[in-house]
């Protein structure tokens, strides 16, 4: 079942495009760089720890390669990192790049809203990015994840 609500998605294209902006331009930018998976991953550690992580992003993964057929291609290494970008990067036309960067996040999102519930996930995100307004942390209703494509 697929969890991520459009608010998500709005939510992961927001924080994809916000990071890359943060970092100049995306030519400067690492070329296997996930970097809102990156500072959320330490966050998440604390919560449920490395093999929690593993797991998670191997899940939503799993989930967001049904979507995007390059995903399958990633895979999830022992300390959490997202492994197998490099050589599908430079074959992906960077709209695509980012739009899979997207679904993987808003299957994350959806993931920890089903396992923490929508409070602790919104606190979870908002203390990694304090300058959204929480009013923006729009993470659907139940209705939604169960409809959502």
């Amino acid at each position: 079942m697929n969890r991520a609500t459009p608010g998500m998605r709005r939510i992961a294209r927001r924080l994809m495009v916000g990071e890359a902006a943060g970092k100049g331009s995306g030519s400067t930018m690492p070329a296997a760089a996930f970097p809102v998976t990156d500072r959320l991953r330490p966050h998440l550690a604390t919560l449920v720890g490395k093999g929690g992580v593993r797991a998670l992003l191997t899940r939503a993964l799993v989930l967001a390669s049904t979507e995007v057929a390059w995903l399958s291609a990633v895979h999830v290494n022992a300390n959490g990192d997202l492994e197998g970008l490099d050589a599908i990067r430079a074959d992906l036309d960077p709209g695509e790049f980012l739009e899979g960067r997207v679904v993987l996040l808003a299957e994350l999102v959806g993931l920890l809203v089903a396992f923490i519930g929508p409070g602790l996930t919104i606190r979870l995100m908002s203390e990694i990015w304090p300058l959204i307004p929480l009013e923006d942390w729009d993470l659907g209703k139940e209705d939604d994840r169960e409809t959502a494509t």
